[in-house]
């Protein structure tokens, strides 16, 4: 199907899009496909290879433990925080793994994290994020093998079916009323329809759900980010991984309810902006129910800009929550237009082009958002995008240990901060300007492709290898 806002935003855990949701959905689809062709019964021993940027960071990221739990069956969207906790201890505590009994009667095999065979140092020639399936009998016999690639954001791709799915992906926009790929396209559908960005995704979502479905489960993807924000309020401590970096979102919480009481004093905005980012983040680390947007490491910068919208934009100290949805529809709308361009001409994946695919693509959707609901026209909401990604290209990616931690958290509050401001130059502007947003995209997709693997989701340079990680 055509890539739509639904596909942008999709509820998982953290902490990785590409790292985490994408091998666990990829692990889900196998396993189901096994109890579908009648051969789950017959199995006896079970292989999982990861190559590339999987095997490199894949501890850090949870790639295994994904992995683990989609091939019982379990799928991103669904699962629920505490049934992570509580299968993966029983997993670890047993070394025995209910192949695809998640929704039923599975078989049990003897297989645990350290089953897994990495391979940081090879990449399969789709993408770096590889990861092969294979399941055989008592005699040793195969029974099914399969490939995938975790390709960013959560989407997945099988290998041998890239062309039929780039296929399918062709014949499904036809049946969108306004097709586009490109900003360009884009713009003159609004040109020539005379409606917002958010109008054109909108009639485009409609060709696959009625227009209450839309909104729904629009404001049903906001309120799991606000879920999340309180969640991550609520917890103390140190996030996992051994880095023992400090949930610090709690602490900034107290103090900035003793100093804006009533959360209104617009001095304040940047703080909380900042807050909300990192608190989002602070819960992807730790593995919590995130939304990707467009992918977890980025997952902080689009509640953190939306909630800026609804709290200091013009004329919301007055808007109803009525007013307030209107809002949150059409800036996600607006977003996501936006990411279906970086989808369609470059790519949101940190281990294809760096984090400038991640965060700056986030920044870039955010400040679109932003802008659209602030009263700019088309030119103006492309322009805002366009500046926030120019600010973020040649970004690396360089995890410390791994982790989606340092500099990924603070990196989503500083790209927050990006967007508003790229917004608010863009509306001062009458949206003409030099360098459009497509020159950008495909500049961004070629500073990826120049980009040093050891920058592209592996650890193996920048701040990952000249911080000592303890």
């Amino acid at each position: 199907m055509a890539v739509g806002v639904f596909d942008l935003f999709s509820v998982g855990i953290g902490p990785s899009s590409s790292h985490t949701v994408g091998p666990m959905r990829a692990a889900a689809v196998f396993a189901g496909e096994l109890k579908d062709a009648g051969v789950l019964g017959s199995v006896a021993s079970l292989r999982v290879d990861l190559y590339g940027s999987l095997a490199a960071t894949g501890r850090g990221h949870g790639t295994m433990t994904a992995t683990l739990l989609g091939l019982e069956g379990y799928h991103p969207e669904l699962i629920l925080p505490e049934e992570v906790e509580e299968r993966l201890a029983t997993i670890a505590e047993t070394g025995v793994l209910n192949l695809a009994g998640a929704s039923g009667e599975g078989v049990e095999l003897p297989y645990a994290v350290e089953d897994m065979i990495l391979h940081p140092l090879t990449v399969l020639p789709r993408h770096t994020n590889g990861m092969k399936f294979a399941v055989s009998d008592a005699g040793g016999n195969v029974l099914r093998e399969a490939t995938f690639f975790s390709v960013g954001g959560g989407f997945i791709v099988r290998e041998g079916e890239e062309d039929a799915a780039r296929e399918e992906l062709e014949e499904s926009k036809k049946e969108l009323p306004l097709p586009f790929r490109t900003a360009a396209e884009l713009l003159g559908r609004c040109s020539s329809k005379g409606l917002g960005i958010s109008d054109i995704m909108f009639i485009n979502e409609r060709a696959s759900r009625s227009e209450e479905e839309i909104r729904e489960g629009l404001l049903h993807i906001w309120s799991v980010m606000e879920a999340c924000v309180e969640t991550s309020l609520k917890r103390e401590g140190v996030l996992p991984g051994g880095l023992k970096v400090r949930r610090r979102s709690p602490d900034w919480l107290e103090r900035l309810l003793k100093e804006d009481k009533d959360r209104n004093d617009p001095k304040y905005w940047q703080e909380w902006v900042n807050l909300i980012a990192l608190a989002v983040n602070e819960e992807n680390a730790s593995g919590g129910r995130v939304v990707t947007a467009p992918t977890n490491g980025a997952a902080g910068i689009i509640p953190a800009v939306l909630y800026y919208a609804l709290n200091y934009a013009p004329g919301m100290d007055k808007a109803t929550q009525a007013d307030k949805d209107d809002v949150v529809v059409k800036f996600l709308l607006t977003a996501g237009a936006v990411g279906v361009l970086y989808k369609e001409q470059a790519s949101i994946s940190g281990a294809e082009v760096g984090c400038q695919g991640e965060v700056g693509s986030a920044s870039s959707m955010a400040a679109a958002g932003l802008a659209e609901v602030m009263g700019g026209t088309p030119g103006q909401v492309e322009n805002a995008a366009e500046i926030a990604m120019e600010h973020n290209l040649g970004l690396t990616c360089d995890p410390i240990g791994g982790l989606v931690q340092i500099p990924c958290i603070e990196r989503n509050a500083i790209a927050a901060a990006k967007a508003i401001n790229a917004a608010k130059m863009a509306l001062w502007g009458d949206g003409t300007h030099r360098v459009s947003l497509d020159e950008v995209i495909v500049t961004m997709r070629e500073t990826g492709k120049d980009m040093s693997s050891k920058y592209k989701e592996t650890a193996m340079g920048g701040l990952a290898v000249n911080v000592v990680e303890c």
